[in-house]
């Protein structure tokens, strides 16, 4: 699933204390010469608030086992985001189909000004101080791929500096 990325640290679910947030549930449905078949899909975020995050899609016929099957999706694809304390590093935008996400870095006390499925990632992941806007599709599961997708792209400072092969203080003041 995080194939394009680069730097994408991989996180297993043992020993983290996960909490999750459902995005969406989705009635759907499915014609068949019988009637109509109805089913469930399931959107849910599982982060501990402290870099890391993930999130998955589960469908079945009832609610409850979509957002089971859900949970134990998201707890496959963890990955470590890296924090500015409780902030972004830098100004990121991600795309994802028709969704874009615009997220910027807030000073202290701002809080989190994003929209519901946006704000369900940022929250989980432990952010709580930033902007975003979210431009094109309102589809919680393109939403939510756009945001995790500006998130995958996010550098710390100390790793551009590695990458660049100076110092740190240089990356700053260059």
């Amino acid at each position: 699933m995080y194939q394009n990325y680069k730097n994408v640290e991989l996180v297993k679910p043992g020993g983290l204390d996960l909490k999750d947030r459902l995005v969406g549930v989705q009635r759907v449905t499915k014609v068949t010469k019988g009637g109509r078949a109805f089913g469930f899909s399931a959107i849910v975020v599982v982060g501990d608030e402290k870099g890391v995050v993930g999130q998955g899609l589960g469908k079945s016929k009832d609610v409850a086992s979509a957002i089971a099957k859900a949970i134990e999706d998201a707890k496959k694809n963890l990955v470590r985001i890296p924090l500015n304390d409780v902030t972004l590093p830098h100004e990121q935008k991600g795309k994802y189909a028709g969704a874009r996400v615009n997220l910027i870095p807030a000073a202290p006390g701002t809080g989190v000004i994003a929209g519901g499925a946006v704000r369900a990632v940022l929250e989980s992941l432990g952010v709580h101080d930033v902007l975003s806007k979210s431009q094109g599709s309102s589809n919680p599961h393109n939403v939510v791929k756009a945001t995790f997708d500006a998130l995958l792209q996010m550098r710390s400072a100390q790793t551009i500096a590695d990458q660049r092969g100076i110092s740190l203080n240089k990356v700053f003041n260059g």
